[in-house]
Order: C-alpha cells, then sequence, then structure tokens
C-alpha cells in the first residue's frame, strides 16, 4: 500500500461542545456546540471515509479487508483482524464533561463485547484557570467513594489540576476523569465508545432530561487508587521523536519539526499517525505531498517505511503507533 492517507473528520454534537473545533482548528460546521472530531474512526456506524488521492470515498474496513498487514501492520492485523484499533480525536469542552470512566478489556468484553478503553490526552489549548480531573487525591473505600457521590461532593476526593498547552496526562482503564470547561485537547484510545457516567454535574439536556448514569457498572471497574503524579513529564526536542506515553495499545511520542527531516519506520510492523497539535507541515512519500495543518491527521500505512516531513514554521505533531 503506497499512499498517505487523509480522512474526512466525523464531527459529533455534544451538550457541552463549543466552537473551538471551527474557530481555532477549521472543521467545518455551523453548529454551536460540536464537542468532538472523530479522525480516524472504525467505531460501528461511524468508520472514517478517505479525503484524499485515488483512494478517496472508500472507508477504513475496506482498506483493511484488502490490504490487511500492508495497512495496519502484520501483527496487529493477526491480533485485531478487520477492526482499526485506535479512535483518534480532538475534543472541545465549552462546558465540563461527565465525571466519568471506562471498563477494561475483560468486563468491556463481558459486558458489552467490546474492547476496554484505555485513552491519553494532550492539552492543546486551555482557558485561564482551565482543569481537568485525573484521579483520587488519595486512595479511598468504595464505602467512601460512594458517600462522596451520594452526597455530591465527589470533587472533594478528585485530583483537579490546572492545565496549559502541552501538558500529556494518561487515563488507564478504571480511572476516574473529566474534561474541565474550556479545555481543547487531542485524544487517543482504543477502539470503543464505553463510558460509565458517574456525576454529569446535574446538568439538564434542552428538553429537561437528564443523561443516563451507570452508578452500578461503575462501581467494579473503578481503581479506588491514587497516584502521586498522573502528569506525564517529557523534555522536547526540536526534529526528534520523544516517547511520552507507551502502554500495550498504542505508543506516542511528540514531535517538534523545523526545516525538513526523512523519518524512518524500518523498526516498527505498525501503521503511523501523525496528529497536528501546532503550525503546519508538509508529508512527503515518492511522488505524494499532503499539507497537514493544526487540527488536522494523517496515516502512514504500515508497508511505506520513509517519509520526508518539512515545516517553514515552528510545527508539534504527536506521533502515533502500535509497539
Amino acid at each position: 500500500m503506497n499512499q498517505l492517507l487523509k480522512f474526512e473528520p466525523i464531527l459529533k454534537e455534544k451538550i457541552w461542545g463549543g466552537t473551538k473545533l471551527v474557530t481555532l482548528l477549521n472543521k467545518n460546521s455551523n453548529q454551536k456546540n460540536i464537542g468532538e472530531s472523530w479522525e480516524i474512526s472504525d467505531v460501528e456506524n461511524d468508520t472514517s471515509i478517505v479525503s484524499n488521492g485515488e483512494l478517496a470515498g472508500q472507508n477504513l474496513k475496506q482498506l483493511i479487508e484488502k490490504h490487511k498487514g500492508d495497512l495496519v501492520g502484520r501483527k496487529i492485523y493477526q491480533h485485531f483482524g478487520d477492526k482499526f484499533p485506535l479512535l483518534i480525536k480532538f475534543i472541545d469542552a465549552k462546558e465540563a464533561l461527565s465525571i466519568q470512566l471506562h471498563p477494561n478489556d475483560e468486563l468491556a468484553k463481558k459486558r458489552h463485547n467490546s474492547f476496554g478503553k484505555t485513552e491519553m490526552w494532550y492539552v492543546m489549548q486551555a482557558d485561564k484557570k482551565a482543569n481537568l480531573i485525573v484521579g483520587f487525591q488519595k486512595e479511598v473505600t468504595p464505602k467512601e467513594y460512594t458517600y462522596h457521590l451520594e452526597n455530591k461532593k465527589l470533587s472533594d476526593i478528585l485530583n483537579i489540576d490546572e492545565v496549559k498547552k502541552g501538558d500529556v496526562y494518561f487515563i488507564p482503564t478504571g480511572r476516574v476523569h473529566a474534561i474541565g470547561a474550556g479545555v481543547l485537547l487531542a485524544e487517543i484510545q482504543q477502539t470503543s465508545d464505553i463510558t460509565y457516567r458517574i456525576y454529569d454535574w446535574d446538568r439538564p439536556n434542552p428538553d429537561g432530561s437528564f443523561r443516563d448514569l451507570h452508578t452500578e457498572e461503575a462501581r467494579d471497574a473503578i481503581d479506588y487508587s491514587a497516584k502521586e503524579d498522573y502528569k506525564r513529564t517529557y523534555v522536547q526536542q526540536e526534529n526528534t521523536s520523544t516517547e511520552v506515553v507507551s502502554c500495550p495499545y498504542f505508543t506516542t511520542n511528540i514531535l517538534p519539526l523545523k526545516g525538513e527531516i526523512t523519518v524512518s519506520h524500518v523498526d516498527k510492523d505498525s501503521f503511523v499517525i501523525y496528529m497536528c497539535v501546532a503550525g503546519e507541515a508538509i508529508f512527503k512519500y515518492q511522488d505524494q505531498e499532503e499539507i497537514i495543518s493544526n487540527g488536522e491527521t494523517i496515516l502512514i500505512p504500515a508497508s511505506i517505511k520513509e517519509i520526508q516531513i518539512s515545516s517553514t514554521e515552528n510545527s508539534e505533531m504527536l506521533e502515533v503507533y502500535i509497539k
């Protein structure tokens, strides 16, 4: 397979969504509450469609069925078959998202016939004093958790961090979390849309109804432990990929760009995804060139082992693959 792949964004209206995906990331929509842009998706009924080149109009599932390991990597195809293993998004929270968590693979398979949902966040922009909720301040018992939930005091035991551009958080399954109002971020996750919502700020829908909560389902899915530091630390180096998250489901590097570099993927048996989180860059392979601007995404098939990337400004990419 020898084409760099871009896809049509799948835009999702959300009760908490805003306008930054349109105004800052140039997504095409007249709606005022676009919360998510699904950049690469194989979620049922939301399969991404190619937007560029000779393959334009074909969907991701068709490509995997035809090209198999040449697209995703041999080991990945053996494990996942015709299912693309990651869901790639940009998220704009005008209002806070619900406090939630996701089940692990075992529980998700048993209850929903789905993968679990391990994910990570990269903050692209944050309003003044905007925050993220990630985990507990200290380890709690299920009884303590229930008391705080029932008395609307959950925030008292949760870890709440003010955030800025460049902050990275890893969210394994079971970890309670929420994106706060005023945060624009990139999200990388397993292909799953299973969420257990435990508190939604008593916020009504436009028709006066309330979104479902998953109080009972969540109890045995929660990780009640606490960590000393939920935010990932890293040091950027121009034109060099720096690993910020590595887990069995995906690896994500940060790649600051200036000028032109040649990137080799001969060491990988995996597709590679680049999410542009600042600036703009040109991706070249043979006679193909694709411009990727802030808020855009490109997929490099596993069969393509070397590309050139150039940027005339200070740009930044998230580089995502599976080890």
